[in-house]
C-alpha cells in the first residue's frame, strides 16, 4: 500500500544523522542498516536487545527497504509495567516478543508525509494499526486502541526508514465481538448478536466494519415498534435482518467512509453516510456515529446512536 522509496539524497542522509548524533557504519555518508542505526542511538538500546532476543536482527538487516515504528527505551519501560513483566520475562518468552517486534515493521520506505493518515497501515506480519494528525503530532492507535506518538521521525537507515516512537504498539487481541462485550454500554447488542446466532460469524477472520447501537439507540428502537426487548430477541428472523445491515464487509476506517453514497450492507440492502457522519437508512431514518474506528482484530467499530433498519 506504500509507494517504495529508493533512496534519500546524500544531503539529506547527512543532515538527519547529524541531528541523531550518529555516523554510519558504511562510511561517514550512510547511516548503516536499521539495527545498526538503532545500536547507535542510546534511546534504543532495549529494541535492540529485544530484536536480538527474538533473532530478528537478520532481517531487519536485510536490503528491504523497511519501515520500522521503533519504541524508546522509555517506551518499553512504561509496557513492562502495563503488562506486569520484568524486562527478563518479556526477552525470554520469544512467541510474544516476535509478534510484538513484528507488529512494528512495514514493508516499503514510507516517510512521515507518506503516513496515510486514518487509513490502516498493514504490517509486514499481519494486523494493522492507524495514524491521525492530532495537531503537529503523528499519533498512531494500535489494535487494543493505545496511542503512541511519534517522538521522532525520518530517521534515516540504508534499509529503510525508522520513526521513534512513545509507546510499545501491541497488536490486536479482540474480535469486534469481544470488543463490544467489554463495554457494558453494548450489553443488548450482545445479546442480540447472541439470539440471532452470529457471534461465531463476526468472531470469524472477516475484516467487517461493524455499526453498533448503543443501549440507548436499542430502548428507542424497542419504543419506536412497540416491542419488549423479550420479543425482539425472540424474533430471530428480524433480529438477524437488522443485525446484518448494521455490519459492512471489509475494513472501512472512518478516513474511508464513502459519503454520499449507497454502501452495501451483508443482509444486502444500502445506507448513506452524510459528510458530518450522519447515516439515513432505507426508512429515511438517520443515526449519528457518535464514536469511531474502535478496532479489533478483525476489522472495525463504529459507536452509532440509533438502530438503523432497512426497508419495511
Amino acid at each position: 500500500m506504500f509507494r517504495w522509496i529508493k533512496g534519500i539524497a546524500g544531503l539529506l542522509l547527512v543532515a538527519s544523522m547529524a541531528a541523531c548524533g550518529g555516523g554510519g557504519g558504511d562510511g561517514g555518508d550512510h547511516p548503516g542498516n536499521i539495527v545498526q542505526v538503532a545500536q547507535k542511538d542510546s534511546r534504543f538500546s532495549t529494541l535492540v536487545e529485544a530484536v536480538q532476543a527474538a533473532g530478528l536482527a537478520d532481517t531487519l538487516s536485510a536490503p528491504g527497504p523497511l519501515t520500522v515504528f521503533a519504541p524508546t527505551n522509555d517506551a518499553f519501560a512504561a509496557l513492562l509495567t502495563e503488562l506486569g513483566l520484568s524486562k527478563d520475562q518479556l526477552l525470554s518468552n520469544k512467541a510474544l516478543l516476535t509478534a510484538v517486534l513484528k507488529y512494528h515493521v512495514v514493508s516499503g520506505s514510507v516517510t512521515s508525509t507518506q503516513v496515510p493518515i486514518g487509513k490502516p497501515i498493514m504490517p509486514a506480519a499481519g494486523g494493522f494499526f492507524k495514524a491521525d494528525k492530532v495537531g503537529a503530532d503523528l499519533v498512531i492507535t494500535d489494535g487494543r486502541n493505545r496511542t503512541s506518538k511519534i517522538v521522532q521521525a525520518d530517521i534515516p537507515a540504508s534499509n529503510g526508514v525508522i520513526h521513534a516512537i512513545d509507546k510499545v504498539l501491541l497488536p490486536a487481541d479482540k474480535t469486534v465481538v469481544q470488543v463490544a462485550a467489554a463495554n457494558p454500554d453494548f450489553s443488548i447488542l450482545v445479546e442480540a448478536v447472541t439470539a440471532a446466532g452470529l457471534a461465531d460469524t463476526l468472531s470469524a477472520p472477516g475484516p467487517f466494519t461493524v455499526l453498533a447501537p448503543t443501549n440507548a439507540a436499542f430502548a428507542s428502537l424497542l419504543a419506536e415498534l412497540g416491542l419488549t426487548k423479550e420479543q425482539l430477541l425472540g424474533n430471530k428472523a428480524l433480529l438477524t435482518k437488522v443485525l446484518t445491515y448494521h455490519v459492512v464487509p471489509g475494513l472501512v476506517l472512518k478516513a474511508q467512509v464513502p459519503l454520499n453514497t449507497p454502501i452495501t450492507t451483508v443482509e444486502g440492502e444500502t445506507f448513506q453516510v452524510s459528510s458530518t457522519l450522519v447515516i439515513t437508512d432505507r426508512r429515511s431514518r438517520m443515526a449519528n456515529i457518535t464514536a469511531a474506528d474502535i478496532l479489533a482484530s478483525n476489522g472495525v467499530v463504529h459507536v452509532i446512536d440509533k438502530v438503523i433498519l432497512p426497508a419495511p
